[in-house]
C-alpha cells in the first residue's frame, strides 16, 4: 500500500502518554501534530485541557485514555473519568477493557463496562475506542473482546496500550478485521516506529494508528 505523507498522517493519533511528560513535552507534541496535521493528539487525562486549548484553531482532535493502562477500574470510575475528559475538551476516548473479567468469561460485565463509557461518549457526540490489550489474550479471547466491543456500541477496537508486553502486531489486526467485519473500525497502537510498519498495519485492516513516533515515521518520506 502506498500513501502520501499527508495521507499517512491522517491515520495517526500522535501520542504522548509517558508519565514523565512535562508541559514542554506536551506543547511539543501539540506543535508536531499541527505541523504534520495528524488526526489527533492522544494524552493522559490531566493534559486534555492544555491539548484542547493548543489545538482549538485546527482540525486536529484531542484524544485521551480512560482506565489506562490496566483497565481494572470500576465502571463508575471509568464513566466519571470519561465525563471529565470530555468536559475538558476531549473529542475521542480510548478505554481499556476489564481484562481479568474477560479472562473469567464474564462477557456480560465486559460489554456493560464498554457500553457505559460508550453512552457517556455518544451523549456528547464523541468517539470511543476500546483497547483489548491483545498481547495478554489468546486468539479466542481477542475474538470475544472484539465482539463485545461491537456489541457494547463502541466506534473502534484497539490492539494495545503500548504499556504491556508488546504492542500492535499485523496478525492481531488481521484477526480483529476478520472478527469485526469490513466496516467496524480498528486502531493499531504500540511499537509502530517505521513507515513500513505503519503501512503494514493499514494493509492488514487498521483505520487508525496510535504512534508516538509520528515525526520519525513521516520523516521517512523526506
Amino acid at each position: 500500500m502506498e500513501l502520501t505523507k499527508a495521507q499517512l498522517a491522517k491515520y495517526m493519533d500522535h501520542t504522548m502518554l509517558k508519565p514523565k511528560a512535562t508541559k514542554e513535552v506536551i506543547d511539543q507534541t501539540i506543535a508536531e501534530a499541527l505541523e504534520y496535521n495528524t488526526t489527533s493528539v492522544c494524552v493522559n487525562p490531566y493534559w486534555v485541557k492544555r491539548v484542547h486549548e493548543g489545538l482549538k484553531d485546527s482540525s486536529v482532535n484531542t484524544c485521551s485514555v480512560i482506565g489506562f493502562p490496566l483497565g481494572a477500574n470500576a465502571t463508575a470510575i471509568k464513566v466519571a473519568e470519561t465525563k471529565q475528559a470530555l468536559a475538558d475538551g476531549a473529542d475521542e476516548i480510548d478505554m481499556v477493557i476489564n481484562i481479568g473479567e474477560l479472562k473469567d468469561d464474564n462477557d456480560s460485565f465486559v460489554q456493560e463496562d464498554i457500553q457505559a463509557v460508550a453512552n457517556a461518549c455518544h451523549e456528547q457526540g464523541k468517539l470511543l475506542k476500546v483497547i483489548i490489550e491483545a498481547c495478554l489474550l489468546t486468539d479466542d479471547e481477542k475474538r470475544r473482546a472484539c465482539r463485545l466491543t461491537v456489541a457494547g456500541g463502541a466506534d473502534f477496537v484497539k490492539t494495545s496500550t503500548g504499556f504491556s508486553k508488546w504492542g500492535a502486531k499485523v496478525e492481531d489486526v488481521k484477526l480483529m478485521r476478520e472478527t469485526v467485519g469490513p466496516d467496524f473500525k480498528i486502531k493499531a497502537a504500540g511499537g509502530i516506529h517505521h513507515k513500513d510498519e505503519a503501512l503494514a498495519m493499514i494493509a492488514a485492516g487498521a483505520n487508525r494508528l496510535g504512534v508516538s513516533a509520528s515525526v520519525q515515521i513521516l520523516s521517512e518520506f523526506d
